[in-house]
């Protein structure tokens, strides 16, 4: 089916998409702590020691996505896990920006960022989802969905 391989094709640029970003940000923040400790009003060995961890944090939550990108209808399990991962992202952040007092400015903006980045993720992990869930559900026999 020509369309099922366009749609599978699709998927996999919207996820590599997100996955691209989040590896430019871990590998920004690994490598170059420094540039982004001010954003979270920290300094120092400690500053870089935490933005540095951000990185690897970012890292290691991409796991799922590759499954996903390598295959999205085999192993749909890890897009349904990469939607959710990024929705507690912006949901906590959201939250997480809530409880910041109005006066640290700049930390209430970088975690914003957050929000955004993370919310646009989070808006092509669920395109792709939804395609493949239309591929399933047109394998399964079902129309007009």
């Amino acid at each position: 089916m020509r369309n099922r391989k366009w749609l599978v094709h699709t998927c996999r640029l919207l996820i590599g998409l997100v996955i691209a970003s989040n590896l430019l940000a871990a590998i920004t923040f690994m490598l170059h702590p420094e540039l982004y400790m001010g954003g979270f009003e920290l300094s120092g060995v400690p500053g870089k020691a935490a933005v540095a961890g951000f990185g690897i944090l970012f890292l290691m939550w991409q796991v799922p996505y590759f499954f996903a990108l390598a295959d999205p209808l085999e192993y749909t399990i890890s897009l349904i896990s990469a939607v959710i991962m990024q929705a507690i992202g912006v949901v906590g952040e959201s939250v997480l920006k809530s409880t910041i007092p109005n006066q640290h400015v700049v930390l209430r903006s970088g975690v914003n960022r957050f929000i955004v980045f993370d919310a646009a993720g989070l808006a092509l992990l669920v395109a792709a989802w939804l395609i493949v869930y239309r591929v399933r559900l047109t394998e399964l026999g079902v129309r007009h969905v």
